[in-house]
């Protein structure tokens, strides 16, 4: 079976038959173990350990729910829980060479009363277990400790910056000399700004969490600053915001804004998407993210055209509609997947918004716009016309849901579009009449005319649906006439004789029938003329 992998080396571990504590074989600790008997379960095991040893909590955080998704009674997915959201990193004593924790992810909480810490030792299989997780967690509890004294020292900040410091191949980037000139604008502002460039340029970088965490919880904004999405999720990036939108959560008066430049604003992180973002390279970005700021640290927090809070801070419905105007704009570019994210994200938070669920049908429909709904817009392909014409807008599912929650004057608006698209599909359905060559292409017609007889009355959908038959004849009445079937045709053509120019065609091939039978009279005669003809030479010869 595979090995265990060691989470804090990442070293293996073969525990003996039924012990649930093993120790590794590169750093010499000994530790937990999961309660696992097969090998899924050890690669679920190992694939979370992984996630936090590169200190990817969030994702860590995650596969240890999906393993107590499983059982959730397994004591060392708590313990994983309560590692990854304390954000702990093991890393060698230079002296004692043992493996130590550090906390990058302090809570205020001590984790000595962490729910998922006294779950993990409610469900330790055994003594032994349970003293390892109590020891470990001494030690984080004193590590704790010493961070909130720390940070207790700090004064509290206005704005916290967060971005990537370096590239992957390890000069500055272009999103530190952006957040430096904005970090500028605000101190002479006379805001107070954690920017850690500057703000932590003193300090080593394993003291860095204290700062951190004061800065986080005592800012009002967070800037969150980035020129291409891989920076933006980058780990140490995504660990800051991602903290800070869990605040914003408790504390309604926080907010984040993404600001960004040379990409575009649906490439943010989903979890920023929500937000109302800011494009730097606009002409007045910093006056107007001032402006913005000014009335969050004021105290004002009434909708402003530049910033909008988080979902935490504003109603459901308000944070349903800013994720609503982002899902619009993006189909408006086509990216039919990410609007589809963006409307299920709404709908997540408003289950009943009417728009939402015609974003959803435009979606279905590859449609950019709502207006496109409108057969005048003539913006359709020839696949959106197949489908408008084979299945009746009314009964697509997220149509009928927009109609049942939409308010009444929406619903007008809407049930315009079905009528208008009802209209567009008899006028269609009409026109295609006359390419009806056989008995199969009038049966699809005529299912269509049954589709939309609600437009129409009996006796007109019976004429309809005469005229469909007549056509069918007259296209195969044409056929025959074309391979000089002339009898067969003539019967056809004279079973429409108002239908189109049935009439002078069956003349025509009276006619034409008339002179074939002529013909055929004439030709027999020689035939029987040359035998005659050929008798007597043969009578003589004789």
């Amino acid at each position: 079976m595979t090995p265990f992998k060691c989470k804090m080396c990442g070293g293996d571990i073969e525990p003996n038959a039924g012990q649930t504590f093993g120790t590794c074989d590169h750093c010499g600790t000994t530790m937990t173990l999961p309660r696992a008997s097969d090998e899924q379960k050890v690669n679920l095991f190992n694939r979370a350990n992984h996630f936090r040893r590169k200190s990817d909590f969030d994702q860590a955080v995650k596969a240890y729910e999906n393993i107590l998704s499983l059982d959730s009674a397994e004591s060392e997915a708590h313990w994983g829980l309560v590692l990854s959201k304390y954000g702990i990193e093991y890393v060698e004593d230079p002296v004692t060479r043992k493996q130590v924790p550090t906390c990058h992810r302090v809570q205020s909480n001590s984790i000595l009363a962490d729910i998922d810490y006294l779950t993990a030792l409610e469900n330790a299989p055994d003594g032994y277990t349970r003293n390892l997780y109590e020891q470990e967690a001494k030690s984080i509890s004193e590590i704790q400790k010493g961070i909130l004294a720390v940070s207790s020292e700090e004064k509290p900040y206005d704005v916290f910056i967060c971005y990537k410091e370096t590239t992957d191949g390890g000069s500055r980037s272009k999103d530190s000399a952006l957040a430096q000139d904005v970090y500028y604008q605000l101190v002479n502002e006379g805001y107070k700004v954690f920017f850690s460039r500057i703000t932590l340029e003193d300090k080593l970088g394993q003291d860095y969490e204290p700062y951190i965490f004061a800065a986080l919880n005592s800012s009002k904004v967070m800037l969150v600053i980035g020129t291409v999405p891989e920076h933006l999720n980058a780990v140490w990036v995504r660990n800051e915001w991602s903290r800070y939108l869990a605040l914003m959560k408790k504390d309604r008066n926080k907010m984040l804004i993404p600001c960004y430049q040379g990409m575009d604003a649906y490439d943010l992180p989903s979890e920023l998407s929500m937000l109302q973002s800011q494009d730097m390279s606009k002409i007045g970005f910093v006056q107007d993210l001032i402006r913005g700021i000014k009335k969050v640290l004021s105290g004002n927090n009434g909708t402003d055209t530049t910033t909008v809070s988080a979902v935490s801070s504003v109603s459901p419905g308000s944070a349903s509609d800013a994720m609503l105007r982002r899902a619009f704009i993006v189909l408006e570019d086509g990216d039919w997947h990410k609007a589809n994210e963006l409307l299920e994200q709404a709908l997540n938070l408003d289950p009943e918004n009417s728009r939402a669920y015609v974003g959803k049908l435009l979606v279905t429909l590859k449609l950019p716009t709502e207006k496109s709904l409108s057969p005048s817009q003539n913006g359709w392909s020839e696949n959106q016309e197949q489908l408008f014409l084979e299945t009746p807008i009314d009964q697509i599912g997220d149509f009928q849901k927009a109609l049942r929650f939409a308010a009444s004057e929406y619903r007008a608006v809407l049930q315009g579009y079905e009528q208008t698209i009802q209209e567009w599909r008899y006028n269609k359905a009409v026109s295609l009449i006359d390419s009806v060559k056989n008995s199969n292409e009038l049966k699809e017609l005529l299912s269509r005319f049954a589709k939309i007889k609600g437009l129409i009355n009996a006796d007109a959908l019976d004429a309809l649906i005469e005229k469909c038959r007549s056509e069918c004849i007259y296209q195969e009445a044409v056929a025959a006439k074309d391979a000089r079937n002339f009898v067969y045709a003539l019967e056809k053509f004279a079973s429409i004789p108002g239908h189109k120019d049935a009439g002078a065609l069956a003349k025509e091939c009276r006619v034409a029938e008339e002179n074939e039978r002529k013909r055929k009279k004439r030709t027999v005669a020689m035939v029987l003329f040359f035998l005659w003809l050929i008798a007597i030479l043969i009578g003589l010869l004789d």
